[in-house]
């Protein structure tokens, strides 16, 4: 059986087959074929192609099936729908909208403003409470910054690889040593995140190495302003940079000397219940993280006027 190409594709006869001589057949479809040859029409139900064999100089060309297809097609066709209705929507959106803003968001927005004036009011007239929690956290044998005598004293529980600690350290704690001075004093005690901060321990030892010449706040200071990761080499860059004698410094390092010591600060701090870092206790209150100038000042302020219960 041939391949034919029916409407500029290709097809096959799966209906009937009929063969035509001499180039007309006896239902009058005009096939112009040269010689004997093979053509196929297809029909269904609903439509009625013509094809031409491959090899035929020409298509066939019926102009009163093509009449009829046109108005079977025609007549076939879907009535078109008014879309008119359409052009209503957004209008309609817009009218629910507004009433429903009338009806609900605008008496909702009076009962917020109300809530609020209420919990302002309320707010002024909150009294201290009569008892708090002062947690007993030594002083240890840590590195202390301040006067002894300091009636406000700050232990941190800290991690050097700590974003939030390097940011109270850089933006919040130069404040308080601007405002009140020798009125607080802080303790910086070890607490590393071992499974989060690969370097936060060995950070708190070299610090601690430092130490070991009186150094320690400038290398304190020194990890936290410096810009990329830690490591030996970033280790050994600020202890130059601070003018540490290296031979010294650097056998701590390899010691890994104060590893018992940090271990014991983050033990401590666990058995107290800290999770996080930085956690700090100003006079013994607890205080949990990075929070801003703001709340420590209100804090230390209220302290130094003895308006929190001892």
């Amino acid at each position: 059986m041939n391949l034919c190409r029916v409407d500029g594709g290709w097809s096959q006869s799966i209906h009937a087959e009929r063969r035509y001589r001499d180039g007309q057949d006896q239902a009058g479809y005009s096939c112009p074929l040269l010689s004997e040859k093979e053509c196929f029409f297809y029909s269904s139900p609903s439509r009625f192609f013509t094809a031409c064999c491959e090899n035929s100089p020409s298509r066939w060309y019926n102009q009163a099936m093509d009449e009829q297809l046109t108005t079977l097609e025609v007549s076939n066709a879907a009535p078109r729908r008014n879309l008119r209705w359409l052009y209503t929507l957004p209008i309609a959106f817009a009218l629910g909208f507004a009433v429903a803003y009338f009806a609900f968001a605008v008496p909702l927005q009076k009962q917020v403003t109300s809530l609020k004036n209420q919990l302002a009011q309320a707010g002024a007239q909150v009294d201290v409470p009569k008892q708090v929690q002062r947690y007993d956290v030594p002083v240890d044998d840590d590195p202390v910054l301040g006067p002894a005598d300091a009636p406000i004293t700050i232990i941190e529980f800290s991690d050097y690889e700590c974003p939030f600690c390097r940011k109270w350290h850089l933006e919040v704690w130069p404040r308080i040593q601007e405002e009140f001075g020798d009125q607080v004093r802080l303790v910086y005690r070890d607490f590393p995140l071992y499974g989060l901060h690969a370097n936060a321990a060995p950070s708190a030892n070299a610090a601690n190495c430092a130490g070991e010449q009186g150094k320690y706040w400038e290398y304190h200071n020194g990890l936290f302003n410096y810009k990329g990761g830690y490591s030996r080499a970033a280790f050994e860059e600020i202890g130059k940079q601070i003018g540490l004698e290296m031979t010294a410094f650097t056998q701590c390092l390899d010691e890994n000397r104060y590893k018992d010591e940090v271990e014991a600060d983050y033990a401590f701090a666990a058995d107290l219940g800290v999770q996080s870092t930085p956690t700090f206790f100003i006079n013994g209150l607890a205080l949990i993280g990075a929070q801003p100038y703001e709340v420590f000042r209100q804090v230390i302020q209220m302290e130094l006027n003895g308006e929190i219960p001892r």
